[in-house]
């Protein structure tokens, strides 16, 4: 999953960046509507975290310009005012969710989680197959009972495979969604990370590479 956070105060925009990204969540962060709206011109973002009182471009432009641009991307939206009428005209803007300041950090997570099931076709937090089993909500994998000890970037990994159901999952397409602007497309780093993966999940094999093309959940036996 790639988030992106719009928020105009720095010590809160880059403290929820931090705690997304322990949940296995790949970040973008940025602290104006101007660069938020370059950002999804460019990215694919799960779910958008959005402030509405920005500089540069008010939070409601940027909502407005997501909302028409026709994409998956769903959209959190942050304020001050705890006025009903101020939710309602963020929630009339386009945003999908809506939650007010000062809020529970576990709240915002389990927000976000319930956004980015809306971003695609409908899955259960809880993902399984092939003998694995991927608690989104509790942070946790298995396979076959036995608990798998995943970094947050190979945790990440496998919920990308998992979602794509046994198709091919290219190198390109994890960056995307795994990793964070700041990641090198260049680098083997996505290579390394499916190999500390196989190892950790043991035989047999449930990982195929496909040549020249990526990755995909091998079919159950």
């Amino acid at each position: 999953m790639r988030v992106l956070i719009v928020e105009d105060e720095p010590l809160l925009a880059d403290s929820i960046a931090e705690g997304l990204r322990r949940h296995s969540i790949a970040v973008d962060v940025c602290y104006d509507g101007g660069e938020a709206l370059e950002r999804v011109a460019v990215h694919a973002y799960d779910v958008v975290v959005l402030d509405r009182d920005l500089p540069t471009v008010h939070g409601d432009e940027v909502c407005a310009a997501i909302v028409d641009a026709g994409g998956e991307t769903r959209v959190l939206m942050l304020t001050s005012a705890a006025d009903v009428t101020d939710r309602i005209e963020g929630l009339n803007l386009g945003a999908d969710d809506y939650l007010t300041k000062p809020f529970v950090f576990a709240e915002l997570v389990a927000r976000v989680h319930a956004l980015a099931r809306r971003a695609r076709p409908a899955l259960p937090p809880v993902l399984e197959a092939a003998g694995l089993v991927l608690d989104l909500p509790r942070h946790q994998a298995s396979r076959d009972g036995r608990f798998l000890p995943l970094s947050p970037k190979e945790f990440a990994v496998l919920e990308v495979l998992m979602r794509a159901d046994g198709t091919v999952v290219s190198a390109e397409q994890l960056l995307e969604k795994a990793w964070d602007e700041h990641a090198d497309p260049f680098t083997n780093t996505v290579r390394v990370t499916v190999m500390t993966l196989r190892r950790k999940l043991g035989a047999p094999p449930v990982i195929e590479t496909v040549a020249g093309a990526g990755y995909r959940l091998a079919a159950p036996a």
